[in-house]
């Protein structure tokens, strides 16, 4: 790798200089950290990244290289990758090429050999920032300039740039379940544990119409992940409320939503969601089970969520977070529908929630009967 010199700046003047990976040249986006040790590839391909700069605490990324498998979508969607020290070398049987290789042919810049203890640290305190990553320009008030005209998170509806551009369906041998699931900018391997709970899947657009839902007859709906605000999202949001209300009127139809789809199915039941200082980006996040009162090790990655008192008496907190209080999970009193804020199929992370894909086959079955 060649010893380019980059220069991050904060939108708040704040300046943090290191040395360029992958591709050069300048970056803009929301600055946000991440807690996991490994993972990194899948980091780097959740859809729920887009317009965001990654930092992760973890000091050594790289070193066991990429593996295309590993992917969670067709492309890298963080806009930077922010580390402490960047590995030269990969050991891993299964990689095929190195993070600094991928982030070149992904056309996306990296920041190494800065304090991302102190980054961290500032993100903490101060919340998360507007930043700007460059090789090509040095001066730093003009580079903070460039992040203060940044979009803020707060109004932005990024799920229109994540969406695929037309539905189709992932065929399972043997399902047992038709399953609608919105692509607000979906993982693979929430799509490969769908599957295996024996589900059809059909992925559509992120403004399918609930008619256009409702033609195609599921079993069931999926609320997938996504980024940015989901307040901004209103066609979605009037959706799923038609969905629900189908369901309350017409036939029983369960819905089942993570990260921005378990946001997003709180926005239509009434509830309110509001921006995190820091967001929870990580995967070991504890989280309370209320009903069985076990605590799930989990994986998180997101910059909103839904507002404790907001929620309507119809609705029910399922699931806590136990770092900040925050709701992590509900369920409708009457209605199939709840939600999780946090990621049961991880990739990264632990395999700790990964029953809540039961759960919801059997609400299907349920239904179906």
């Amino acid at each position: 790798m060649q010893s380019t010199p980059a220069v991050l700046v904060l939108e708040n003047g704040s300046v943090y200089r290191g040395t360029a990976f992958g591709q050069a040249g300048e970056a803009a986006g929301e600055v946000v950290f991440n807690t996991s040790h490994t993972g990194y590839q899948e980091i780097l391909t959740d859809p729920s990244y887009a317009g965001q700069m990654v930092v992760m605490t973890y000091p050594l990324i790289g070193n066991y290289g990429i593996t295309p498998d590993d992917n969670e979508s067709s492309r890298v969607w963080a806009r930077a990758f922010i580390v402490r020290e960047v590995s030269n070398v990969y050991s891993n049987f299964e990689a095929s090429t190195s993070l600094d290789d991928t982030l070149k042919k992904a056309g996306v810049i990296g920041l190494s050999g800065i304090d991302t203890r102190k980054l961290v640290r500032e993100i903490r305190e101060k919340g998360a920032m507007r930043g700007v990553i460059s090789t090509i320009d040095t001066d730093e008030a003009s580079l903070k300039d460039k992040a203060l005209a940044i979009p803020e998170m707060t109004g932005l509806d990024l799920v229109k740039t994540v969406t695929t551009d037309k539905n189709y369906t992932l065929e399972t041998p043997g399902a047992r379940f038709h399953v609608a699931a919105f692509d607000y900018g979906i993982k693979t391997n929430i799509l490969r544990l769908l599957q295996n709970a024996g589900c059809r899947v059909t992925v559509l657009k992120a403004g399918t119409t609930a008619d256009e839902v409702i033609a195609l007859n599921p079993d069931g709906v999926f609320l997938s992940n996504g980024p940015g605000d989901p307040a901004a999202v209103d066609y979605a949001i009037d959706t799923i409320r038609t969905l629900a209300e189908y369901s309350r009127t017409t036939r029983p139809l369960p819905i089942f939503g993570i990260c921005l789809g378990h946001q997003l199915l709180a926005l239509a039941l009434g509830a309110d969601t509001y921006k995190l200082k820091f967001g929870h980006h990580g995967s070991n996040h504890p989280v309370k089970n209320m009903a069985s009162k076990r605590i799930e090790i989990t994986s998180q990655n997101h910059g909103f969520a839904v507002g404790m008192d907001s929620l309507p008496e119809s609705v029910e907190m399922t699931h806590l977070n136990l770092y900040d209080q925050t709701i992590e999970g509900i369920r409708h009193s009457e209605l199939p529908c709840f939600s999780v804020q946090y990621h049961p199929e991880a990739a990264p992370g632990p395999h700790d929630s990964h029953y809540l894909f039961d759960e919801f086959t059997a609400m299907m079955e349920r239904a179906k009967n």
